[in-house]
């Protein structure tokens, strides 16, 4: 079968795009939740990894969250100006900064303990099928950096 672009170039087509629409959609699941507390999602989820983990460098939680370095410093400075966690350098290792809650950023979870189940409420899927997508979002995203540098070898510059 010959290659053919219009097919190819077709929104139906696309794997990004039901992503992306899958992950505006979820997302803004969490907005009635997240607004009363004050908090953007990407701020909700800095918060879930430093409740798992309290004391993490910024390299290691940009790491965890797969963001960049310059989408996560000016988050983190706002939430440390609200009071909810400390950005200290390491006493080992001057140029590494680690982000720790302060007393306010710890009692923010109990606020937001229900956030988790009110959303996956919301989500109209069997739990067998959510967890199943969750696995293959998983592998996807597993296997990607690998692939993402080897299509940028041959991306054009």
């Amino acid at each position: 079968m010959e290659y053919d672009y219009h097919e190819a170039m077709k929104l139906t087509n696309q794997l990004c795009f039901p992503l992306y629409a899958a992950s505006r959609q979820v997302i803004s699941l969490y907005t009635p939740w997240l607004k009363p507390l004050g908090l953007t999602y990407t701020q909700y989820i800095v918060f879930l990894a430093l409740w798992e983990k309290d004391g993490i460098p910024v390299g290691e939680l940009c790491e965890k969250l797969m963001l960049d370095n310059g989408t996560l410093s000016p988050l983190l400075k706002k939430l440390q100006q609200a009071g909810y966690l400390d950005r200290t350098r390491s006493p080992e290792d001057d140029r590494v900064v680690v982000i720790t809650l302060t007393e306010a950023g710890r009692a923010l979870q109990e606020k937001a303990k229900d956030v988790p189940g009110r959303v996956a409420a919301c989500v109209d899927l069997p739990p067998a099928r959510a967890k199943l997508l969750y696995e293959l979002l998983y592998e996807l995203l597993e296997k990607q950096p690998h692939q993402a540098s080897k299509n940028a070898k041959g991306a054009p510059q």
